[in-house]
């Protein structure tokens, strides 16, 4: 997958959901602590969200973290908008934000 592809199927999932959740793992089975906190926020808070794991694919884990200049995962948009990672998350569950 070339990066034009990649960062077009990322502003699919972002055009396509309110808020989109970029992660190791999946919501069941994560592959790191933050990951699972997030998604675990994510739904204690009751907001529906679309996972996305980034390890099933190298191009879309590069891809992402070019496409926001930020290193770290999980992170979270809203609307297509870039929030954050874990603590932002953690942040706007606890103001019922999203």
């Amino acid at each position: 997958m070339t990066k034009n592809e990649t960062f077009q199927r990322i502003q699919r999932e972002l055009k396509n959901n309110h808020v989109v959740l970029f992660m190791k793992g999946t919501p069941s089975h994560p592959r790191c602590g933050f990951s699972a906190d997030a998604s675990k926020k994510l739904q204690e808070a009751g907001v529906e969200y679309k996972s996305v794991d980034v390890f099933s694919d190298p191009a879309l884990f590069d891809g992402i973290r070019q496409y926001t200049n930020y290193t770290h995962f999980p992170q979270v948009f809203v609307d297509g908008r870039f929030i954050g990672s874990s603590d932002r998350i953690s942040a706007l569950c606890s103001k019922k934000s999203l």
